[in-house]
């Protein structure tokens, strides 16, 4: 093992736990301590403040200038309670992650000293420089203006030493440059095409929700062995590394005993979390070797979203106080399970219903199967587009591989709905629906009580899951902003439901009881879902590939161009009618993500370039070296049995010299296929370009990872998958 190797390794076996730093009372009292929530709101701010903040954030009313100072007024004495020295606009640009720009709260108080000052103004709008983020041409290098608005319905947290206000992040021209902004417009469209819907079973309805629970998987890897990485480093993934002899191939990782300084990592995220008012839930070991997952109970979904986005930045830091690096990438090691953010979708109202579950009674199953067919006709519509949601550099590693859903959008019902719809098919519209609860199953044990067994089981190749009160939009990627796939979600949602509430209009208008409507264009559309999206079989085999391309599923693997599922008159013509994206915003996104995907490649294909030449060669030189010098030895000690005694050695040689001579001409080819696709000029054209690069990188990992089970294990430069994945 090379020094460097040996130092390292020996390095990472050698760290202990670091103790969690536990809060000596119950979780319940300090859930929420650094966020300014309601109880806050009511203990630092007038009833009149107050009032009119949560009407606000409950019905969409405007805050006054006045007002807004109030709240100002109140955030910064609860701040300074907790040492805040700082504010800082919190929000999420088209980089996938967040972004703050910290000012300090220090103003001249016009005599002579300072004071600390946070107003209005300051709490309700700033402006950070438009020009430096992705903007898809919307802005122009030299136009730097953008603005940043605060999000009453987020409710602002304190990090460290400032308090972040979350905010949409808008340009000078009024364009939404942001994650946040085009999600809170889906939510309003959802809401309303939702809310007659549910006004026709119950007046009481004031408001639909869409929530939001995600689950989000991870890899630790030991800080020291990160560093002798290069591509860990600079790409999130290892892009050259033979299989471990043992990975994950004995299920012995998954729901094992969680590794002591994992453990105390999670004690001490799972605080981190709480004191920001994230409802964390589980925590449990995944399927891959120094793989985990935690998650949260569901929240409304522009909360839900934000608390991931704190999440992901509070597990980065914590991690580091661990000795571990977090490592958020869709698929950081070959072979073995990737990670995805599974996102559990659901409906509900503000009168506690929820309309994604079966009811109790033939009315409330009517609402339930309402939108539950509705849901599925709006991915069979667009499930090229909720793929192109997903689609990343990155997350195109793990699609189709090792439990992760495959690059066809369908949905799994499970054996009770699925005969379910198929009764509605063919029964008079004024039929009753009943749904079968859980039942009863005995295990064969007087000691062990009866199990409930739920109405569906769970499909892990399906991209979009029913579960029994929810979707599972399983194909959402690791480190992925989840308001991406939500945006589409709930605007193909919307859409759907405007299209079904106007035929249902009509139908009533002809005369038709409400219940009877309500079956009659509900029935085609059942026909539909049943013929084209749902599918409850293995989505990994080959027959299914062929099945979905001929019941007209899109079947496309090359992420570039599922890219322009965005920008196809059926998306354009959904996303503005619905008032989520404008056409501009559209096309310019879509400049965002062939750029950002080009971008990814070319790092990748450079760190690629540079490990193979400066790490691996001169490693499989000196071993060449090594082997040529014991042939001059064994030349001159048998001379005339040299080929019999040398045979060895002189077909090791002959591999490593053809290895070598692959890894050189692969990289050479590779190389000269960056130039040629760094001078085109149209984004879209140069990320295709780069879409067949990135498949050149797998012909390059091929001999590289050959050699290393070849070259002296004292000579490989790099740690190995074996140190990498079983160093807790």
């Amino acid at each position: 093992m090379s020094k460097l190797r040996f130092d390292v390794v020996q390095d990472a076996f050698k760290k202990k736990a670091v103790p969690a730093e536990t809060p000596n009372m119950e979780t319940s009292k300090y859930f929420g301590e650094l966020v300014f929530n309601r109880d806050k709101m009511r203990k630092y701010l007038s009833a009149d403040t107050f009032n009119a903040l949560i009407d606000c954030i409950d019905n969409g009313h405007t805050l006054n200038r006045a007002i807004a100072d109030e709240v100002a007024g109140g955030m910064k004495t609860w701040a300074m309670e907790h040492g805040v020295t700082h504010i800082t606009h919190w929000f999420q640009p088209l980089t996938e992650g967040t972004a703050e720009k910290h000012d300090s709260l220090m103003e001249y108080d016009n005599k002579g000293g300072m004071i600390e000052e946070f107003t209005g103004k300051s709490l309700i709008q700033q402006e950070p420089d438009a020009s430096s983020f992705p903007s898809g041409g919307i802005r122009a290098t030299f136009e730097a203006r953008g603005y940043t608005a605060w999000d009453p319905t987020s409710p602002v947290f304190i990090q460290d030493d400032t308090l972040c206000i979350p905010t949409v992040f808008i340009s000078y021209t009024g364009e939404a440059l942001d994650y946040k902004t085009p999600l809170k417009k889906s939510l309003k469209a959802v809401n309303d095409a939702a809310l007659p819907i549910c006004q026709m079973f119950d007046a009481k309805v004031k408001k639909v929700y869409s929530y939001l629970g995600w689950e989000q998987e991870y890899f630790l890897v030991d800080e020291d062995l990160y560093a002798a990485r290069p591509d860990l480093m600079l790409t999130g993934r290892t892009l050259m590394g033979h299989a471990s002899s043992k990975n994950q191939q004995l299920d012995d990782h998954y729901f094992g005993a969680i590794p002591s300084r994992v453990m105390e990592f999670m004690k001490d995220v799972e605080i981190e979390g709480y004191r920001h008012g994230i409802p964390l839930k589980t925590r449990h070991n995944e399927v891959a070797p120094n793989q985990f997952e935690l998650a949260p109970i569901s929240g409304e979904t522009n909360l839900s979203n934000d608390q991931n986005q704190m999440m992901m930045n509070l597990m980065n830091n914590i991690a580091r106080k661990h000795g571990f690096v977090l490592l958020l990438h869709e698929k950081p090691f070959e072979g073995i399970n990737g990670s995805g953010k599974h996102n559990n979708w659901s409906l509900g109202t503000d009168t506690g219903t929820l309309l994604l579950a079966p009811g109790k009674d033939a009315m409330s199953n009517l609402q339930f199967i309402t939108f539950f067919v509705n849901v599925l006709m709006a991915v069979q519509k667009h499930n090229a587009l909720l793929k192109a949601s997903i689609a990343t550099a990155t997350n195109a590693h793990r699609l189709g591989a090792n439990e992760a859903p495959p690059a066809i959008i369908s949905s799994f019902l499970g054996h009770t709905m699925t005969n379910v719809l198929r009764k509605l098919m063919d029964v008079p519209s004024d039929t009753p629906i009943t749904i079968a609860g859980k039942t009863g199953k005995s295990v064969g044990l007087v000691e062990i009580p009866e199990i409930f067994i739920d109405n569906t089981d769970r499909n892990r190749t399906s991209p979009f899951a029913f579960t029994g009160n929810r979707f599972e939009f399983r194909a959402v990627g690791s480190s992925a902003n989840c308001a991406g796939a939500m945006t589409t979600l709930n605007a193909a949602v919307a859409e759907q439901l405007t299209d079904f509430k106007a035929k249902v209009d009509k139908e009533i208008a002809g005369g038709k009881a409400m219940n009877i409507a309500f079956m009659d264009v509900l029935k085609p559309m059942i026909r539909e879902i049943i013929d084209t999206v749902c599918f409850d079989g293995n989505g990994y085999s080959d027959d299914w590939q062929k099945e979905a391309a001929r019941r007209g599923l899109d079947t496309e693997t090359c992420v570039p161009k599922m890219f322009k599922e965005f920008t196809k008159p059926a998306s354009v013509e959904m996303f503005t009618h619905i008032g989520v994206y404008t056409e501009d915003e559209l096309v310019a996104r879509n400049e965002v993500k062939w750029e950002t995907y080009t971008k990814k490649v070319q790092i990748e294909a450079r760190v690629m370039g540079r490990m193979a030449i400066n790490h691996i060669i001169p490693a499989a030189l000196a071993y060449k070296t090594r082997l040529l010098t014991i042939l001059t030895q064994l030349k001159t000690i048998y001379p005339d049995d040299f080929l019999t005694m040398a045979s060895t050695e002189i077909e090791l040689l002959k591999k490593v010299t053809s290895l070598i001579d692959e890894v050189r001409t692969r990289c050479a080819d590779m190389v000269e296929a960056r130039k040629a696709a760094n001078k085109i000029e149209s984004e879209y054209e140069k990320a295709l370009a780069y879409y067949d690069i990135a498949e050149s990188l797998f012909a390059i990992r091929r001999p590289i990872d050959k050699l290393e089970e070849v070259v002296d294990n004292d000579l490989w430069p790099l740690p190995k998958y074996r140190e990498l994945l079983f160093i807790n």
